[in-house]
C-alpha cells in the first residue's frame, strides 16, 4: 500500500471548486463538502483573490474523523463528490506532455487536392506543469500509472532526479467526434 502525505495545505484542480455553483456540480464549492480521495471530508469556508480577482487560496475545513477506511461513523458519511489532490509541501513539479490527435480529421490523406499536412492539430501536444505525489520519482522509466481523471502516462527517459517527465498514453474518455 502506498503511502501518500497530507498536510495543511492542499493543491486540487483549479476545475474542481467554484465559489457559486448549480446543483450539478459535484465538486467543491463555498459551503459544500466533498471527499478528498482516499482521506478525509473538507467544507470550503472562505476565499482568497488576488488583485485580478482569480481565486489564489481555498480556506477549508476538514473533519478529522472522517478518514477514509477508518470505518467511524463520520467516515462513512455520504458526499456528492471526491476530488483528487496532493500535499503542497510534499508536491514535486513535474513536466506532461498531454498528446491528443495528430491530425484534425480522421484520414488526412483523403483530399487529394489538399497537403495532409494542413490537417496537423496545432493542440496535438500540450506541455503543462502539475504537482504529483512524492512516490512518482520512483517510477522506472516506461512504467506506466494513472493520473486520475486525466489518463494513463508513462515516465519518459527525458526524467532526471532533478525534473521529472510524464507523457500521456492514453486518454480515460475519448473526446474526438468524427464531423459527419
Amino acid at each position: 500500500m502506498r503511502k501518500v502525505p497530507f498536510s495543511r495545505e492542499l493543491y486540487i484542480e483549479r476545475e474542481d471548486f467554484k465559489e457559486e455553483a448549480d446543483k450539478k456540480f459535484f465538486r467543491l464549492k463555498l459551503g459544500g463538502e466533498v471527499r478528498l480521495k482516499s482521506a478525509y471530508i473538507i467544507k470550503a469556508e472562505r476565499v482568497e483573490k488576488d488583485e485580478n480577482g482569480e481565486i489564489t487560496t481555498i480556506y477549508a475545513t476538514y473533519d478529522e474523523k472522517s478518514k477514509s477506511g477508518s470505518g467511524t461513523e463520520e467516515s462513512l458519511r455520504k458526499v456528492k463528490g471526491t476530488l483528487h489532490w496532493v500535499s503542497a509541501n510534499h508536491a514535486l513539479p513535474v513536466e506532461a506532455r498531454v498528446y491528443d490527435r495528430l491530425f484534425t480529421t480522421e484520414q488526412p490523406d483523403a483530399e487529394k487536392e489538399t497537403d495532409f499536412l494542413e490537417f496537423v492539430n496545432p493542440e496535438s501536444l500540450k506541455v503543462v506543469t502539475a504537482y504529483a505525489e512524492p512516490e512518482l520519482k520512483d517510477v522506472k522509466v516506461g512504467e506506466p500509472l494513472q493520473f486520475q481523471r486525466i489518463g494513463y502516462f508513462t515516465k519518459d527517459q527525458d526524467s532526471t532526479d532533478s525534473k521529472l517527465v510524464f507523457n500521456r498514453t492514453v486518454t480515460l474518455k475519448d473526446s474526438y467526434k468524427p464531423e459527419n
